[in-house]
């Protein structure tokens, strides 16, 4: 297996997170223990702290699909925010608790629609709300 890449979470997500899955059953979601396993193992930082080019909580990233060159992008975001448009992901799926503290450059596998799954490259995090000053939100 691969090894994992470095992650780093904000304090404030930490937090949230934390109290968020505290929240749900043992059994609300089948990453849970994954989750909780992605934040044991983070460098937890102050938010102004996090380097800009991290996924953090409600940041906006832009991944280029490697066999293809496909762009898209998705926000990461709680799951009292996903919509029905689809350009967002919730922490609680197995691709947004994966992609949580990942730094422009990083790979993650991505379930690909047709069945399968995809590699795609983090090329750009476009909003971070840290970067942004927008910490309290």
């Amino acid at each position: 297996m691969a090894k994992k890449p470095n992650i780093i979470v904000s304090s404030t997500d930490l937090e949230r997170l934390e109290d968020l899955l505290d929240s749900l059953p043992a059994d609300a979601f089948p990453g849970k223990a994954d989750l909780q396993a992605e934040l044991e193992r983070a460098e937890v930082v102050d938010p102004d702290q996090v380097p800009p080019s991290v996924v953090t909580m409600n940041s906006t990233v832009r991944f280029t699909i490697e066999s293809t060159g496909q762009e898209f992008s998705r926000t990461l975001v709680y799951p009292k925010d996903v919509d029905s448009k689809g350009d967002k992901i919730s922490i609680l799926a197995p691709v947004g608790s994966a992609l949580l503290g990942l730094s422009e450059g990083d790979q993650i596998e991505w379930p690909s629609p047709g069945g399968g799954m995809l590699r795609v490259r983090i090329m750009e995090v476009s909003h971070q709300p840290e970067r942004a000053g927008e910490t309290h939100s």
